[in-house]
């Protein structure tokens, strides 16, 4: 009895224990497989997204395309193609290292290609393709403001430099704490969620220098100086071009969540509010200033506004994001008239003004429109400082190492087609073909 006795009681005493351990391992189980299911949910939204931006690449096409002559299109088509691919290359082997690695700035460490590190986790190649989709953006920008002049040789050169170096720099800068590195502008509270500066504004500045050191088309500018009107050939597809670019937006700020959650429905709105503000007040400014409602100048006011909630998406509320888009719709109409008759800057499709200027916007946005730290709602001016600081050095940075690559370029291998070749259209002196065969002046026989 007393046997049985002591046997009872230490199932009474172990039992509680037992279960408790079972009760602990099943709950640590439960929590593993939450995390594993997030993780998935994660790679799988972020790919989404990568993908949705890669078709942006399709959107530039169609807008710099139509915005431009018909004698020109092959060419525009394949700067766009070859921006991407080449890009693509160059950020796996050297640009992504540079941009992320634990050493981030001019040594990066985490080198795919090169094999520097390890690849890891399932995560490192989804945030591998994402990150190359947006090096490829702020490539491709640049085909518009250098189209129907520049030689196709030269073009390739720089889209190779640009992801190789000029734009993964700069993003370690804001970016690089994203993965292993660390950027001085992100330590000091630098805002930018999805890229006005790091993508848009960097790419805008060097349209800028392409466009500088390029020189106008042939006839734009008429003997008295005043600009003359080059109109594009098909505004059908720069509309198209305009819309593909706005739904690929809805996976270039929501997907730089990098995170399957609630939030992702928040950036959306904010985003999509900001780009019809930004097309509603691109439209009045022209009308007010041009006596006609311009389709241009409101589509590129819709990629304005799209533009300038880049930076600050996911930080700002709904009226705030449709104040900062009717900003930015008011500076793409007025920073295109200022570029074309003051600066006389030949910009065929707008570049310059969408990307570098209502970039610089969005990225100062952030700092008067953050709901937590922004001027605004009682956070002071050091939010904005940084900001402040942020652009200035992107537009040093790019505007300045763009001028230096475009001059050495020009010097080289050359830059600019022939005068003759420019009339007769880049698509049969640079690539033998014609984009709508029969319909053209010139032809290949």
């Amino acid at each position: 009895m007393r046997l049985s006795g002591v046997l009872l009681t230490l199932f009474v005493l172990v039992l509680p224990i037992t279960a408790g351990a079972a009760d602990e391992t099943a709950a640590s189980a439960v929590e593993v497989a939450r995390d594993e299911l997030q993780t998935h949910i994660n790679i799988v939204w972020t790919c989404i997204a990568a993908f949705l931006v890669f078709f942006m690449q399709a959107g530039f096409a169609m807008v710099e395309t139509g915005f431009t002559r018909a004698k020109n299109a092959v060419n525009i088509l394949m700067k766009n193609l070859m921006d991407f691919s080449i890009g693509s290359i160059a950020f796996f082997l050297v640009g992504f290292g540079l941009m992320f690695g634990q050493t981030n700035g001019f040594f990066g460490t985490t080198l795919f290609g090169l094999g520097g590190v390890e690849p890891g986790t399932d995560w490192n190649w989804t945030f591998l393709i994402f990150q190359t989709v947006f090096a490829a953006t702020a490539a491709t920008i640049v085909s518009g403001a250098m189209a129907e002049r520049t030689k196709f040789t030269g073009y390739l050169v720089y889209s190779f430099f640009i992801t190789l170096f000029i734009y993964p720099i700069f993003g370690s800068w804001a970016w690089g704490g994203l993965l292993d590195g660390g950027g001085w502008l992100e330590k000091l509270g630098f805002l930018d969620f999805a890229g006005s500066t790091v993508v848009h504004s960097i790419g805008g500045w060097l349209a800028l220098a392409g466009a500088v050191v390029l020189g106008p088309r042939v006839g734009k500018y008429g003997p008295d100086g005043k600009p003359r009107a080059i109109l594009g050939h098909n505004l059908p597809l720069a509309a198209l071009g305009v819309f593909i670019l706005w739904f690929g937006w809805f996976g270039f700020n929501p997907g730089s969540t990098t995170t399957g959650d609630g939030s992702i429905g928040y950036i959306a709105v904010t985003t999509n509010l900001s780009a019809a503000a930004g097309a509603i007040v691109a439209m009045m400014t022209a009308w007010v200033l041009l006596k006609k409602p311009d389709a241009s100048m409101a589509l590129n006011g819709a990629l304005a506004g799209l533009v300038a909630i880049t930076a600050p998406c996911d930080g700002v509320s709904p009226i705030g994001a449709i104040l900062i888009g009717s900003v930015g719709g008011v500076l793409v109409v007025l920073s295109v008239l200022f570029i074309d008759h003051v600066l006389k800057v030949d910009d065929p499709v707008g570049a310059v003004s969408v990307h570098g200027v209502c970039g610089a916007w969005g990225t100062l946005s952030a700092g008067l429109f953050n709901l937590e730290s922004g001027l605004f709602y009682g956070g002071g001016l050091g939010q904005l400082g940084v900001q402040a600081l942020g652009v200035v050095t992107a537009f040093a940075w790019a505007f300045g190492l763009g001028l230096g690559l475009f001059y050495l370029i020009k010097v080289t291998i050359g830059l600019r087609v022939s005068e003759e070749e420019e009339q007769k259209g880049l698509d049969i002196g640079e690539h033998g073909m014609e984009a709508y065969a029969g319909f053209q002046i010139f032809t290949t026989s």
